[in-house]
C-alpha cells in the first residue's frame, strides 16, 4: 500500500513505545525498573477526580465550543493575569487535547513549506517532526552542558534567517531540566527583538522548579515581544493529569483562531469532563502542587548524587522538570560479553538487558552521548535503578 510522503518523514514517538515495551515486560514478570515515564506518579488530587464526577453528574457529555468551554479558557487567561501580569481575552485562548496537540495546532497554522523553525538541541522529541509534518525545516541549534545546555544570544542570532518562522522556547526543558534566568530571557528577547520570528514558549514544566528557582515568563520580561509569541501549558504535569488530555495556547487572536479552524477539522473539542476537571486544577487551592515539587527535589537530588559517583558518567544538575540527562560517552568502546557499545542506544540496550533498567536513548533528543532518566518513580525505585547501573557499568570491559 502507498503511504504519503509525509508519513515517511516522522519517527513513532520513541518515548511512547518504550513506555509501552515496559508495560509489557513488567506483565510478563520482569522486574524492571522504568526510567522512562514523563508523566507524575502521583495520582491526580482528589478535588480534581471529584469536579469531573459532578460534570459527569449534571450531564455534561456533550459537544463544547471548539475553543474549549467559556469559564476553563477564562481561567487560563486569570491565571496568567494574575502569575505574570499577562492579559488575554477568550479569543485569545484555545484548549487543545493536551499540551502537545495546542503545539501541532498552532505548527500547522504558521508554517508554510520551507520554513525554517529553530529548536536549541538537546529538545523534546516530537517538536522536529511536528514541523516536519507542517512542511516545515527544523533548525538545531546545538547547546552544550558547560552553558548549562542554554542557548546563548550568540547562537540565536547567527541561526536567523529570512526563513526564520518561529523560534521554540522550552523552559524548563524537556529532556535536560534546563531552565533560563531572568537575565538569560532579557538576553534572548534583545535579539528577538530585531528579528520577525515568532516565539513558541514552551511552558508545560513551569511549576516543576527546584532550590528557589523562578520561572519568567519572556512576554512579560518583553512586552513587545506579546504579538510574536504564543504560550503553550497544560494540566499533564503541574497535576499529575497526563491521561486528561488537556493543554492550551495563549496568543495573537489571528493565530490562536487558525490553530482553532484546524483543530474544528480533526479532534473539535477536548473531553467536556476533562475540561471540567482541568478547570478545577486551575481555580482551586495548589497545595498539592508544592507537595509534589518538594518530593521531585529530593528525587532530583537522590539521583543525580548517585549518578555522579558512577565511573564513566556525568551528569547536569537540572533546575526543573523531572528528568536528568547524564552524559555516556566516556563509556563508548567498552565491551560486554564481547559487544563493543558505540552509542547511547547500545548503553540503554546493555542496562535493559544486563540490569532491567529502561531508560532513553539520546538520539531521538537530538544528542548522541546522552541517556533520558526519568525521576517520576519513588526514592526506592530511584535507589534500586541507580544499583542495577552502576553494578552494570562495573561489569564492562
Amino acid at each position: 500500500m502507498k503511504l504519503s510522503e509525509r508519513s515517511k518523514l516522522i519517527k513513532p514517538a520513541v518515548t511512547l513505545a518504550l513506555a509501552a515495551k515496559a508495560q509489557t515486560m513488567r506483565a510478563e514478570g520482569v522486574d524492571l525498573v522504568n526510567f522512562t515515564a514523563g508523566e507524575p506518579d502521583f495520582d491526580t488530587p482528589q478535588r480534581i477526580k471529584e469536579a469531573a464526577v459532578q460534570a459527569l453528574k449534571r450531564g455534561m457529555t456533550k459537544y463544547t465550543d471548539v475553543r474549549g468551554i467559556e469559564p476553563l479558557r477564562e481561567a487560563v487567561a486569570e491565571k496568567y493575569l494574575k502569575e505574570f501580569g499577562l492579559r488575554y481575552g477568550k479569543d485569545e485562548v484555545l484548549v487543545s487535547c493536551g499540551g502537545k496537540h495546542a503545539l501541532y495546532n498552532v505548527f500547522q497554522a504558521i508554517i508554510d513549506p520551507g520554513d525554517e523553525v529553530i529548536i536549541p538541541s538537546p529538545y523534546w522529541v516530537s517538536y522536529s517532526d511536528m514541523v516536519l509534518l507542517a512542511g516545515g525545516v527544523p533548525k538545531l541549534i546545538p547547546t552544550r552542558e558547560e552553558n548549562g545546555f542554554r542557548t546563548t544570544p550568540g547562537q540565536l542570532q547567527a541561526a536567523m534567517t529570512s526563513k526564520s518562522r518561529a523560534f521554540v522556547l522550552n523552559s524548563p526543558s524537556n529532556p535536560t531540566g534546563a531552565a533560563y534566568s531572568l537575565e538569560e530571557l532579557e538576553s534572548l528577547s534583545r535579539i528577538l527583538e530585531q528579528h520577525e520570528c515568532l516565539i513558541l514558549s514552551d511552558d508545560i514544566y513551569e511549576k516543576i522548579v527546584y532550590d528557589g528557582f523562578r520561572f519568567h515568563s519572556i512576554v512579560s520580561i518583553n512586552p513587545k515581544l506579546r504579538e510574536r509569541t504564543i504560550i503553550f501549558n497544560s494540566v499533564s504535569k503541574t497535576y499529575a493529569m497526563t491521561g486528561w488530555r488537556i493543554g492550551y495556547a495563549l496568543g495573537p487572536a489571528a493565530v490562536i483562531s487558525a490553530a482553532a479552524k484546524i483543530q474544528s477539522q480533526s479532534t473539535s473539542n477536548a473531553t467536556s469532563i476533562a475540561q471540567a476537571a482541568a478547570l478545577e486544577a486551575l481555580g482551586g487551592p495548589q497545595d498539592e502542587v508544592k507537595q509534589m515539587v518538594d518530593e521531585f527535589q529530593r528525587r532530583r537530588d537522590l539521583i543525580v548524587k548517585r549518578i555522579k559517583g558512577m565511573p564513566g558518567i556525568s551528569c547536569f544538575n537540572p533546575q526543573g522538570a523531572f528528568y536528568v540527562f547524564p552524559n555516556v560517552s566516556s563509556l563508548f568502546g567498552k565491551k560486554a560479553k564481547g559487544k563493543t557499545l558505540l552509542s547511547a542506544g547500545d548503553l540503554a540496550e546493555y542496562f535493559l538487558q544486563e540490569a532491567r533498567v529502561l531508560a532513553i536513548p539520546g538520539e531521538d533528543f537530538g544528542s548522541t552521548e546522552n541517556i533520558r532518566i526519568s525521576y517520576a518513580t519513588s526514592l526506592a525505585e530511584i535507589e534500586k535503578g541507580c544499583d542495577r547501573i552502576e553494578a552494570a557499568i562495573k561489569k564492562l570491559d
